[in-house]
């Protein structure tokens, strides 16, 4: 029984974070999975992997709904951890199912329709194993993944940039920054541009979004100007790798992970979202 999970467990983990949108939760939601996988009947069980993957889900959910309260009095905006993407299965998606972006969308779904979305869209597993996985009928199923589906649609239009142009661009939008360039920043921003900083209450952020491409250019032209939580700059190593499926910034600092950023990139190639996770607690997989 533990060679089976094992050999499923990267995919458990996989759905588990895209469903809770925390490494750390997911991890704890594999070993809940473990331990009810490992009292059941293996006798009454058909094909392992589907039963796990209901296992799992269910106990994601579970943990999605008891985190919800926790998240409602979180200090600023809530972000997503950032994970390596080497770490997770790319899914039926490729992966785009990973983007901050979209994480973030998926945080304003309840906790089945989530389960559904992720299940259908990033995985591509049919109605039918969706609905035995989340203990629902089929045609429940279909209407709470259209519903998920027209939802997350009408927040993030289906775009992917490629790895190449969000490398591009997230090179410029650092250099930019860094070099107090408050012209190109304009003309890398879309109009309605949005940033996102999340400290937790750990680490100085702001606690609102903050948007519009005068104010958001604004925000980072200072960025080489003042230290980041002590550290200047110029003492900071600076990565560009790829972590939630695409590239993205890291920053160290004093001998640890001191944050990360992420841009999401409109139909035109504009920075149309700035993600920036400096709580400590969320930089662990890192």
């Amino acid at each position: 029984m533990t060679d089976e999970f094992e050999i499923h467990r990267r995919l458990l983990f996989s759905v588990a974070y895209r469903i809770l949108g925390s490494a750390s939760d997911a991890e704890d939601a594999v070993q809940d999975a473990w331990l009810k996988w490992s009292s059941v009947d293996r006798a009454q069980v058909g094909e392992a992997k589907p039963y796990m993957v209901r296992i799992v889900t269910n106990v994601a959910m579970d943990r999605l709904r008891s985190a919800r309260s926790r998240r409602e009095v979180y200090v600023g905006p809530w972000l997503p951890e950032p994970i390596p993407t080497g770490g997770l299965d790319g899914g039926a998606d490729g992966g785009d199912s990973l983007s901050m972006a979209l994480l973030v969308v998926l945080e304003t779904l309840s906790p089945l329709e989530r389960a559904v979305f992720v299940l259908k869209e990033a995985f591509g597993f049919t109605y039918a194993e969706i609905a035995a996985a989340v203990e629902r009928s089929e045609d429940a199923v279909r209407q709470v993944g259209h519903r998920a589906r027209e939802h997350v649609h009408a927040r993030r239009p289906r775009f992917h940039a490629g790895q190449a142009t969000q490398r591009r661009v997230t090179e410029r939008f650092f250099a930019a920054a860094t070099g107090g360039d408050i012209n190109t920043l304009m003309q890398l921003l879309a109009p309605d541009v949005t940033l996102w900083t999340d400290g937790g209450g750990k680490v100085r952020q702001a606690t609102r979004p903050v948007t519009g491409a005068e104010r958001v250019a604004a925000w980072f032209a200072t960025l080489g100007q003042q230290p980041y939580q002590g550290v200047q700059l110029a003492d900071m190593r600076v990565d560009l790798v790829e972590f939630n499926g695409g590239p993205g910034i890291v920053f160290r600092g004093a001998g640890r992970v001191i944050g990360t950023m992420t841009l999401d990139l409109d139909d035109q190639g504009r920075i149309a979202g700035i993600y920036n996770v400096a709580n400590p607690d969320k930089l662990q997989a890192l």
